[in-house]
């Protein structure tokens, strides 16, 4: 293993950012410029890269002057190189932001901090983000915590400032998941009554490049056997073990069909 640590600070910083990497040449430099870019700076900044071979490493050396903490070794997964930034991270609330991601403006992080201070005390700050690739846009409206987070995730990280000790109460990222994770750690929360704040400020941008954005046929199908083990994982009653299995039932064959459709368009001539 590879690593990098700057002095200790004096206090322990408000927000942990976390970026876990593996070969992300292509995008984690402009992660890292709108990190440089914040008006604030009562963060830490933890990079953990899984190994990368295609200059990934080169770019994350450049930028040191930002890094608290770095790391580079094989992994065995997102999941566990999250768990792994965790165990570095000091600061009072975790946010993740990996190399797909970028924040999206200078004053990001300073004008979600004052909202959280306005309104302290909540497990989880789950703020607006941007979804694509510019300049097509979306924005991403969190659900927050209700009785929908049982079925499909509402929650998204890169928009989400956790509380650091909710994982020393409910635990890590399972690393049985390879895409979500975040959907079966959030779902954990929910179930045990953590609190949640939704707020209507864009914090982030997520580029539409990672593995959980992918709608191929074979993408759909590997995120469906997932969530599928986060509902048998997590199912807490009788009612919600029927309700998955029509919504099992159901949801696949809904998903694929659309798709199909969406194929067939986009082969015919124009």
């Amino acid at each position: 293993m590879k690593n990098f640590k700057q002095i200790h600070r004096t206090s322990k910083p408000l927000i942990s950012i976390i970026t876990v990497c593996y070969n992300a040449v292509d995008f984690i430099e402009s992660t890292f410029i709108s990190i440089k870019e914040q008006n604030f700076q009562d963060y830490e900044y933890i990079v953990i890269d899984g190994g990368s071979s295609d200059g990934t490493l080169e770019v994350i050396q450049k930028h040191q002057d930002i890094i608290d903490y770095w790391q580079t070794e094989p992994d065995q997964g997102i999941a566990d190189a999250m768990n792994k930034g965790l165990g570095h991270a000091q600061g009072a609330y975790i946010l993740f932001l990996h190399a797909d991601d970028y924040f999206h403006t200078s004053n990001s992080l300073s004008v979600v901090a004052d909202f959280m201070k306005k309104k302290p005390g909540y497990d989880v700050y789950a703020c607006n983000i941007l979804y694509g690739s510019n300049p097509n846009l979306s924005l991403q409206k969190p659900r927050g915590f209700n009785a929908w987070i049982n079925i499909k995730t509402g929650i998204f990280h890169q928009g989400a400032l956790c509380k650091k000790t909710l994982f020393d109460t409910i635990g890590l990222f399972d690393t049985h998941f390879k895409i979500a994770m975040d959907y079966d750690w959030f779902l954990r929360a929910y179930l045990k009554k953590a609190s949640l704040k939704k707020t209507y400020l864009v914090l982030t941008v997520m580029r539409d490049t990672g593995i959980s954005s992918k709608t191929d046929q074979q993408s759909l199908l590997n995120r469906f056997t997932e969530e599928k083990k986060v509902h048998e994982k997590n199912c807490c009653n009788s009612l919600w073990h029927y309700i998955y299995l029509v919504w099992w039932l159901i949801y696949p064959k809904y998903r694929l069909f659309f798709l199909a459709i969406k194929n067939k368009l986009a082969a015919q001539p124009s």
